[in-house]
Formats: structure tokens, C-alpha cells, sequence
């Protein structure tokens, strides 16, 4: 039962945040989804740091993995609004922005997990001889 909290509770905050970034980024005069963007790439770079974190050396136990990779970084990433926003840009004959928008978030959000990963691995590095 603690488990689905930690899931309830990460998922709740990262969906008021991802609202919020939305909110704020947005663009209703050009209909370009930033918000939904920067909160895709930014939760790609962030479960890759978290889940870096939990395999190296166990630097977080399955709670806070739960909490933070399953929970918060599940509910602030989005792949359903993702995916009708891209609809929208095919419905509305925008080919271009689709294509930019489409391309951008897969090979951003793969780099930003790399990235995560790679930030967990510079970091927190074991030295030589140890």
C-alpha cells in the first residue's frame, strides 16, 4: 500500500507542475505545445539522472524510485498529449511544425535520458584504486 502512495503522491505533484509549465509555455497564438515539450524533455533527462541514481551503487532505494522515477517523472512527462498534439498539426495541414515537433521530442528526449545517465555517471564516478 505505501508503494501505491509514493506512486499517487510523485504523480500528482509532477502532473500540477507539468500544468503548470504548460500554462505558462504554451502558445495559444501559435498553437506551438512548449510547455508539454519542455516538460517531455526535461522529465526524459530527469528519470535518466534518477534512474542512473538508483542503479549505481543503489543510491536510492526502490521507495524514492518509486516516488520520483515512477511517480513524479510518470505524471510531469506526457506522451498522450504528445501524441494529439500531433495530431492537431496534421488535422490542421501544419506539416512542418508536426515534422519539428515530432523529430525534436524523440531525439531530444533519447539524448536527455542519455544525458541523465551520463551526469549520474561523471558524478558520481567510483575513483581508481578503489
Amino acid at each position: 500500500m505505501k508503494q501505491f502512495l509514493l506512486v499517487f503522491i510523485g504523480g500528482g505533484i509532477g502532473s500540477v507542475l507539468r500544468f503548470l509549465i504548460g500554462k505558462f509555455l504554451n502558445s495559444p497564438q501559435t498553437g506551438i505545445p512548449y510547455g508539454t515539450f519542455t516538460a517531455n524533455i526535461l522529465g526524459s533527462l530527469l528519470i535518466g539522472f534518477i534512474l542512473g541514481l538508483a542503479a549505481k551503487n543503489q543510491a536510492l532505494n526502490q521507495n524514492y524510485t518509486l516516488l520520483l522515477a515512477t511517480g513524479f517523472c510518470g505524471g510531469f512527462t506526457t506522451f498522450s498529449t504528445f501524441a494529439y498534439e500531433i495530431h492537431v498539426f496534421l488535422k490542421s495541414g501544419d506539416f512542418i511544425s508536426f515534422a519539428f515537433y515530432t523529430i525534436a521530442s524523440f531525439i531530444l528526449g533519447f539524448l536527455a535520458v542519455f544525458a541523465g545517465i551520463f551526469l549520474v555517471n561523471y558524478f558520481w564516478a567510483t575513483p581508481k584504486g578503489i
